[in-house]
């Protein structure tokens, strides 16, 4: 045992076996914790491209590469070059996604780096705010906000535009267009409106059908 682990340590150049240890699994554990905190505060809207799938491999992968490019600005270039052929195939649906990804990245950096206390008090004040807005999200109106997605075929977006807007702003209250994206053969668009108890969502669907045919409109309700 003591052999192989000698020439497991001849193979470090930078770190040795117990630091690299210490690091991806202090990444794997916030990895966890961001996929926990996903389910806790996001999991159960409907919005959303699955992108905490990836929190559990995705937090070791990135430590282990800021680890191996740290000392080397070259090898570094390289990476940013190489990861320019990666996209992602169904795009982030909602911003809170984004903000998730960078937490896990920024945890995975920290794990790289051995700022383990930055990671912690990094976690502990996400926690806090999220919790925060999670408890005064139906107590205070400026939280009271809903999302709403839509996926329309690129071809038939040109002559429903004007007639969705009108239709959403007869529908829900305070509606207003966040963002546009258009990828492939779809344009999505993400609105922001006042949420509303007990709304009928179904008859809403329903009627947002019957505006589109023959085309189809996806729906996502967060």
């Amino acid at each position: 045992m003591d052999s192989l682990i000698r020439f497991f340590e001849s193979l470090q150049t930078l770190i040795t076996w117990r630091e690299a240890l210490i690091a991806i699994g202090f990444s794997l554990v916030c990895s966890i914790i961001v996929y926990l905190m996903y389910q806790i505060f996001y999991g159960s809207r409907n919005v959303g491209a699955g992108v905490h799938r990836i929190f559990i491999i995705g937090g070791p992968a990135i430590t282990v590469l800021f680890v191996a490019i740290q000392v080397s600005i070259p090898l570094g270039l390289g990476l940013l070059g190489a990861l320019a052929f990666v996209r992602f195939r169904t795009p982030v649906k909602d911003p809170a996604e984004i903000g998730f990804l960078l937490l896990l990245v920024a945890s995975s950096i920290c794990a790289a780096t051995s700022n383990f206390l930055l990671a912690g008090v990094l976690f502990i004040v996400v926690f806090v705010a999220l919790g925060v807005q999670w408890l005064a999200r139906n107590r205070i109106s400026g939280f009271g906000q809903g999302h709403l997605m839509l996926a329309v075929e690129r071809s038939a977006f040109p002559s429903l535009e004007g007639s969705l807007d009108t239709f959403l702003k007869d529908n829900l209250r305070g509606v207003r267009l966040e963002t546009v994206s258009s990828m492939e053969d779809r344009v999505t668009l993400h609105y922001r409106y006042r949420s509303q108890r007990d709304f009928d969502w179904a008859a809403f669907s329903a009627a947002l059908d019957r505006l589109a045919e023959p085309s189809k409109v996806e729906l996502f309700i967060g």
